[in-house]
């Protein structure tokens, strides 16, 4: 085998391949084979942003390359052969290795209808999407970048390989690539390459809806769902059909600045901005709820469908938030999303715009609602209070002065966690086996008591302790004709 050392010494940018992959790179090489890192570890490590995937393409059938990592000791999985692709194991390291490719023609869309062995690293390189994504490196041989990948990395720039449109007819997916890169990197999409994603954004019908979704995911996750709804309103309009109607929707309201589709990018980007703030203070990069995000940008995609103007011209849109959770719930299904998320995020919308007070009953009422779902109650309030907040900066400035009340709500809210108030069964300081060791007979009258229990305690008549529960069970159960008598020693409740 060529001398490891020859390659884990050298960097690129500050950054070095780690020792499995040189370890699979000088197998591929001891056997005579060309081959070369690829993507996003050569893009990430130019950026000085070091990543943990390497992928490599080489210059023999996938049968050759399997051959020669075996002989060295190293495992392989034959994960895309259809592709010319495997995946080599080492120390536990997971490195793709593909043949150098020709497409063929692109039939659905999305596939070519036929894969060729290329000859050399440069035709595997004309072939990929965008020119940050194809730059090839090896320690030795240096990098190869044949369409100003770099400088595109220094001008903050994705741009198709070659001519856009064509690269996006042959897969429509690499539109929601491109508006993912661009927002995960912080990019802009240069102009030839964003007029063709406009022209072509009618392709993404033909894309798989689960592969939308998992595009759609990645672009919302880098907290700039925001701008790519600004900026590239024809592909996520084209990903998300329904929201192509809040397009220029004048909502005709003194509450509203904005049409519906304006007013909704920047309830997303403010969700996101003000939770990462209330985070951590704004200073680290930190994972962005998921379901906040998608209800952000779905929390009034019913309004169109229940817009109507009274006598006095002005817009409302009773029912949106239901009518938006509801359809919420068809988009995100549709598009394979988890169904956690669909639930938490569906929750959000359906409560975004009920009317909610900073008062003690009023909030264990929601908190009551959101248990009710099994859901994590804590995190989805504050998610709830985050829409609520962002979709009132999304508004007119006369809303502005809401997000104190929002605010005086969680504060409230955090208060009422802190006292251990139940809003829950689960959350009540008693349980069914208090009550049977209490005198109860095991049944549904369990169940009864606990639910009387936590009403009583939710309304302010008994404090949520174990003691005051069980004494005010014993002085109230007998009430109701079909109830025993609740009896409790004094040794019962010390």
């Amino acid at each position: 085998m060529a001398d490891i050392s020859a390659y884990e010494d050298v960097d690129l940018e500050g950054t070095r391949l780690s020792g499995p992959a040189c370890r699979v790179l000088c197998a591929l090489e001891a056997a005579g084979l060309e081959a070369w890192v690829v993507g996003g570890w050569v893009r990430d490590a130019l950026m000085h942003a070091p990543s943990h995937d390497v992928d490599m393409c080489c210059s023999a059938p996938w049968q050759q390359s399997k051959a020669a990592l075996e002989a060295a000791g190293i495992d392989v999985v034959e994960s895309g052969i259809k592709f010319g692709g495997i995946t080599a194991i080492a120390d536990g390291e997971r490195i793709e290795v593909t043949t150098y490719r020709l497409d063929g023609f692109y039939t659905d869309g999305r596939h070519p209808e036929e894969v060729t062995r290329a000859e050399r690293v440069e035709d595997d390189l004309a072939r990929r999407d965008f020119t940050v994504n194809a730059m090839a490196w090896h320690p030795v041989r240096g990098l190869l970048d044949l369409y100003d990948g770099v400088d595109d990395l220094a001008r903050r720039e994705i741009r198709a390989v070659g001519e856009p449109r064509r690269r996006f007819e042959e897969d429509a997916l690499r539109m929601l690539r491109a508006v993912r890169f661009a927002c995960r990197l912080d990019f802009t999409v240069e102009p030839a390459t964003r007029k063709a994603l406009a022209d072509c954004a009618p392709l993404l019908d033909a894309v798989a809806r689960e592969r939308v979704g998992v595009e759609l995911q990645g672009v919302l996750a880098t907290g700039l769902g925001g701008d790519a709804l600004e900026r590239y309103p024809e592909v996520m309009c084209a990903a998300i059909p329904e929201l192509a109607p809040c397009r220029g929707f004048d909502q005709c309201s003194i509450y509203h600045d904005y049409d519906v589709y304006d007013h909704t990018h920047r309830v997303l980007t403010v969700a996101c901005v003000l939770a990462r703030a209330q985070d951590d203070g704004g200073t680290q990069a930190v994972a962005i709820s998921p379901s906040l995000m998608w209800a952000a940008l779905l929390h009034d995609i019913g309004k169109p469908q229940t817009f109507f103007k009274d006598e006095a011209g002005h817009g409302h849109f009773y029912g949106h938030p239901e009518l938006g959770s509801t359809m919420a719930q068809k988009i995100m299904h549709r598009l394979a999303l988890p169904n956690d998320l669909i639930r938490d995020a569906c929750l959000l919308i359906k409560y975004h715009d009920r009317p909610l007070g900073a008062d003690r009953k009023s909030l264990l009422k929601m908190m009551n609602r959101f248990a009710a779902e099994g859901v994590d109650t804590p995190r989805l309030m504050d998610e709830l209070f985050d829409l609520k907040r962002a979709d009132a900066l999304g508004k007119s400035a006369l809303c502005f002065e809401y997000v104190w009340e929002v605010e005086d709500m969680r504060e409230m809210f955090h208060k009422l966690l802190e006292a251990g108030e139940a809003y829950s069964v689960k959350t009540l300081a008693i349980s069914g086996r208090d009550l049977i060791a209490a005198g109860v007979e095991p049944g549904r009258r369990i169940g009864e008591l606990l639910d009387q229990a936590l009403v009583a305690t939710m309304q302010g008549g008994v404090a949520n302790r174990r003691d005051d529960l069980l004494r005010y069970l014993a002085r109230t159960a007998s009430i109701c004709a079909d109830a025993p008598t609740l009896s409790l020693h004094d040794s019962s409740i010390n």
